[in-house]
């Protein structure tokens, strides 16, 4: 095994971790979004957070199927968060872009 590899081996365990972090940055603003300034929701993209759920679905299915958890795993904790934005502002905008 090369040195890059072993590199890459030992990465893989870490970036499993940056991948449940990454879209746990989206509580803040779920948190704003449901509970406390829900009226700020019509300056939310509906269109933004729909492709980014469409992306992160797309990833997690790309990860999944290569058996790749870093990817499969952040992208579907990622698609779940951008979901319930999805549904948040939708519920709160009646459905504007």
């Amino acid at each position: 095994m090369s040195v890059f590899q072993r590199v890459a081996k030992a990465f893989e365990p870490f970036m499993l971790v940056m991948g449940i972090v990454g879209p746990l940055a989206t509580l803040p603003q779920l948190y704003k979004l449901f509970f406390s300034h829900s009226e700020h929701a019509v300056g939310l993209s509906l269109i933004t957070w729909v492709l980014y759920a469409l992306l992160a679905l797309l990833w997690a299915i790309y990860g999944f199927v290569h058996k790749n958890p870093p990817i499969w795993v952040g992208n579907s904790l990622g698609f779940l968060m951008d979901a319930a934005m999805v549904f948040g502002i939708f519920i709160h905008t009646g459905g504007t872009f």
